[in-house]
């Protein structure tokens, strides 16, 4: 059965990244996040389970808005080598615009226990799929290696824009992370590209 939403779903999954970037995961308490939402502590569980159903609740929200955006953005983009840059530029746009939810997916989401590992990876799927139909297009139209192991230059895309994103929210944002965007995309391509030697 599908989940009840509405404004105060909303509002307590934004409460939620809020508190948890703020107190950590194991400190925010589900009443700390009802009283950030201006809900009774009661009213959460009519939309959650538990804590943990909160976290990757947000998770999933977030996650699959982001995704949907992506989509839109490169479905009406030619060339593969751009959606793989617009990808990435939109990865660290909306985690720099969202400093709490960057602390929330890059710090909190790690530390929590196996079960919520499994839930996110299951979250994530949609997204590495995504990463999959660039790798494939770019070896069908001979834009990138033919023989590519998609499953290891998946793991390098995401490994790379997920450490540099990591590294920005562990120095406290005191840099743009927007503009490396360029330097990723390159390097990622030159190891993608097919070679012409």
């Amino acid at each position: 059965m599908g989940k009840k939403k509405g404004q105060k779903y909303e509002q307590i999954i934004d409460a939620a990244v809020k508190v948890i970037a703020e107190n950590g995961y194991h400190h925010s308490q589900v009443s700390k996040i009802a009283k950030e939402a201006g809900v009774a502590d009661g009213t959460i569980y009519l939309y959650f389970k538990n804590k943990e159903d909160i976290l990757i609740s947000l998770f999933e929200e977030k996650m699959g808005f982001f995704v949907d955006q992506i989509k839109e953005k490169i479905s009406v983009e030619p060339s593969v080598e751009r959606k793989l840059f617009i990808l990435i530029e939109m990865h660290f746009k909306q985690l720099e615009m969202d400093h709490d939810l960057a602390i929330v997916t890059q710090l909190e989401l790690r530390q929590s226990n196996i079960s919520i590992r499994h839930k996110v990876n299951e979250v994530l799927k949609d997204y590495l799929n995504l990463v999959d139909s660039i790798l494939i297009e770019g070896s069908d139209s001979g834009v990138f290696e033919e023989e590519l192991d998609h499953r290891i230059a998946r793991q390098l895309i995401f490994g790379a824009i997920d450490e540099v994103v990591t590294n920005w929210v562990m120095k406290d944002h005191r840099y743009d992370l927007v503009p490396l965007a360029e330097t990723i995309h390159r390097l990622l391509l030159r190891g993608l590209s097919r070679s012409n030697g």
